[in-house]
């Protein structure tokens, strides 16, 4: 498994040849808001990256990347495998005062990886395209129940102590709810029924 993503383009500023790189991740160690984080992915991901020169400090970078991501489940925190197929293009601008790649917008609104070194690490890249393309949340299963809000119980392996039972009555849309039925003696304004307000 490759350590870090990386490729190589001191060919490719000096003869505009261009650069080819690919290899099989389990994780992306990358530095963001000056910590270090850890993308985990529960399988190799294979990832192919080419790029090409535009003219002077200028090239493109494309290719694929296919991890499977790990994420909780949003109803009872298992985790979830969700497979990627990610379609890999950006400008790129080499400039050699920039110490750590990042990401910015162009003039033509496209995103643009900026470099300093020519033996590019392309880990922090990866990584936040791909939690770009992720999902906001997933479930393991369409129909989980969750986690009991008293006790954290996964209500998936069976029922707990809390899962009282309320019986809701039916309320019929022209009648409204039926008096004395426990919803009318839930009802806020209830309280307010036989207030006498003075006359004017």
């Amino acid at each position: 498994m490759t350590d870090s993503p990386r490729i190589h383009l001191g060919s490719l500023l000096r003869s505009s040849e261009d650069a080819h790189a690919e290899g099989e991740l389990n994780e992306l160690t990358y530095e963001q808001g000056g910590k270090t984080h850890t993308l985990s992915f529960a399988s190799p991901a294979f990832y192919e990256v080419d790029v090409n020169a535009l003219g002077g400090q200028e090239m493109y970078l494309q290719g694929s990347f296919e991890p499977t991501l790990v994420m909780d489940c949003a109803r009872c925190l298992r985790d979830v495998e969700v497979p990627m197929d990610i379609k890999l293009g950006t400008l790129m601008r080499y400039d050699p005062a920039t110490d750590i790649p990042y990401l910015e917008e162009a003039d033509t609104g496209e995103e643009l990886l900026v470099f300093g070194d020519p033996n590019l690490d392309l880990s922090a890249y990866l990584a936040e395209t791909t939690l770009l393309a992720a999902p906001l949340s997933v479930l393991h299963a369409p129909d989980c129940k969750g986690l009991c809000q008293v006790c954290g119980h996964d209500l998936n392996e069976g029922p707990c102590e809390h899962m009282a039972q309320v019986p809701v009555e039916e309320i019929d849309d022209e009648l409204g709810i039926p008096e004395g039925t426990v919803h009318a003696k839930q009802n806020p304004f209830e309280a307010l029924r036989g207030l006498k307000l003075p006359e004017d």
